[in-house]
């Protein structure tokens, strides 16, 4: 399995909107190679569509979704005056992508799995079966609940997935400092030779 995690970091809304923008142009760009996406956790901020992070599955189409997935591994930078600060001085917003390749069978009897109800907004339809999911890594107690998909197998496959990046991200934060410096991606985003760059309120890709 294939994950790609987008993140602002520590950074302001701006990065969040960066975020939220570069997430759309992983849609299309996916749509257009025949990969399908499934959404496994938001991290949302108190802005409206400026995640602090977004984390997906890329799933095999004509192209190989590791290879998709990598053309967005590294700190990225998005070059636009402020569309919450118009007078603020800073132009260049920056965010980043990880990937993870996780093997579906490297945590095998380490979860235990709880089926319950699947809940939604006030209005909106749900499904009355005991679709969702509460998965708990046993020996770390980290405990994650997915209700994303229809079916009870599936919700545990994305939930597993998302337990894997929780206990990889615990890694990266016991490392040693010189480690840190090197891997660590929420707190400490890459500003130099960005992988990629997009300009403008539009968000356009500028030409590798």
């Amino acid at each position: 399995m294939i994950l790609l995690q987008l993140t602002s970091g520590q950074g302001p809304a701006e990065c969040g909107a960066a975020v939220h923008l570069a997430f759309q142009e992983i849609e299309k760009e996916a749509n257009e190679q025949a990969l399908k996406l499934n959404v496994i956790e938001v991290v949302p901020s108190k802005d409206k569509n400026c995640p602090k992070s977004i984390l997906i599955e890329i799933v095999s189409g004509s192209q190989g979704a590791k290879e998709f997935a990598q053309q967005w591994q590294g700190g990225m930078q998005w070059c636009c005056i402020s569309p919450f600060r118009p007078k603020h001085k800073r132009k260049n917003w920056f965010f980043s992508g990880q990937v993870y390749e996780f093997n579906e069978a490297s945590l095998e009897g380490e979860i235990e799995y709880q089926a319950c109800r699947a809940s939604g907004a006030g209005g909106q339809h749900v499904n009355t079966t005991d679709s969702a999911i509460r998965a708990t890594h046993i020996v770390s107690g980290i405990s994650v609940r997915v209700e994303s998909e229809r079916s009870q197998h599936a919700n545990k496959r994305l939930a597993k997935a998302l337990i894997f990046q929780k206990l990889e991200d615990d890694k990266r934060v016991k490392m040693s400092e010189q480690d840190k410096a090197r891997w660590l991606h929420h707190q400490q985003l890459e500003r130099g030779n960005p992988v990629r760059i997009f300009r403008g309120e539009n968000f356009i890709p500028e030409s590798k």
